[in-house]
């Protein structure tokens, strides 16, 4: 671009599921079929008066594709492509993209008739576009190596496969204390924390159903309990762990005080029985969720840290990235509610500040779970 022209601006969701609770189950992105060519595209458009980035994009993804959820004030990134006008004229257009976590498919939305919806596979929604860097985009949103790394090899195995000396070492590997089964009980904790993350988050969105939410996210911090406790005693009784043993124990607390701090959270929710949610607690919600998402991908490449050590750190960049905005907008929900409650209602201010710092808390917890894969990789990469 020349000097000083500046490219017009829009913003997209990238409207995503997990096909099952799982922490190995497939992403599928939903793409839509633009108005005039019938190419597949992501939802799209200008960016709305008096309305935050993400916002925006949430409207064009409910109005142009019917899915509503909870979308990540951090955009993923962005992509550039040009847009022919009915003039004849072809300008740049600069898209930044917001993940957006569906919760819901509308049966009826505005632009049903003009647009055809399809979910995809990543593979399959990266192949289906036409600009490049929403292709390169969507292939990073998940790792593409995700299952190989995510194999159960041991290290020994693996030497022995590659020096073609399996047999002859067997029996050596038997002679040695079990490492545990850490992995396994890392993936489990960090699927229980995700499904944590998206009651709390319905509950700030649905609040007919707010009792459930509740109750999902306390038995989901029951379980975790359960696999920290695990994870601890395999500590003491294993010769040979993964990583160093205060590694371990730093990587899994973190993960569990950001379940303790969802848990604290809606108890503080039912407590006060609270139902005014503003768009910066579902902003804030909206982080977690993604980075329980970013979580999902970076635990299982932690059996291969050399390998995937690469990835990783671009995983838990987004992870703390995603931390410095929570702070900005908590710092910005906590004055607006200081102006709008803090002399006419001091309790309510202290309610909605007291909900405020559970969902920091949180987000905070995230962080230090990122800082904690950040050091296992430069230890051991």
């Amino acid at each position: 671009m020349a000097l000083g022209i500046k490219p017009i601006r829009q913003i997209a969701a990238l409207p995503y599921r997990a096909e099952s609770d799982a922490l190995d189950a497939p992403i599928r992105i939903l793409l839509v079929t633009s108005r005039e060519t019938k190419r597949w595209v992501i939802p799209k458009g200008n960016p709305g008066k008096g309305l935050l980035p993400h916002q925006s994009a949430a409207a064009e993804a409910e109005e142009e594709a019917g899915v509503v959820g909870a979308i990540c004030p951090t955009p993923l990134g962005s992509y550039r492509y040009r847009k022919r006008r009915g003039n004849g004229a072809s300008l740049m257009v600069d898209v930044e993209v917001f993940p957006l976590a569906v919760n819901r498919e509308l049966a009826d939305w505005k632009e049903r008739d003009e647009r055809e919806r399809r979910w995809f596979g990543l593979k399959e929604a990266a192949e289906a576009v036409e600009e490049p860097d929403l292709r390169d985009l969507i292939r990073s949103f998940a790792a593409s190596e995700f299952k190989a790394a995510a194999g159960r090899q041991t290290l020994i195995g693996a030497v022995a496969q590659k020096s073609g000396i399996n047999r002859m070492f067997g029996w050596f590997q038997r002679l040695l204390p079990k490492q545990g089964n850490f992995f396994d009980l890392f993936e489990s904790h960090v699927q229980t924390v995700g499904a944590g993350a998206d009651a709390l988050t319905r509950l700030l969105h649905d609040g007919d159903n707010r009792a459930d939410h509740i109750r999902e996210v306390q038995e989901r911090e029951s379980d975790a309990d359960e696999i920290i406790r695990e994870v601890l005693h395999l500590v003491r009784r294993t010769f040979l762990t993964p990583f160093d043993r205060g590694a371990i124990i730093s990587l899994i607390g973190s993960m569990d005080d950001a379940i303790d701090e969802m848990q604290a959270a809606v108890n503080a929710i039912d407590l006060y029985d609270f139902t005014d949610f503003g768009q910066e607690m579902r902003d804030m919600a909206a982080i977690v969720v993604d980075s329980t998402r970013v979580l999902a991908e970076a635990m299982p490449l932690l059996r291969d840290v050399a390998r995937n050590a690469k990835r990783l750190h671009e995983l838990t960049e987004r992870m703390v990235r995603m931390e410095g905005h929570a702070d900005a907008i908590h710092a910005a929900g906590v004055k607006k509610a200081f102006q709008e409650q803090g002399v006419a209602d001091p309790m309510g201010f202290i309610v909605r500040n007291e909900i405020f710092k559970h969902l920091e808390r949180i987000v905070d917890a995230m962080e230090d779970v990122a800082n904690a894969i950040d050091g296992i990789v430069i230890d051991h990469a």
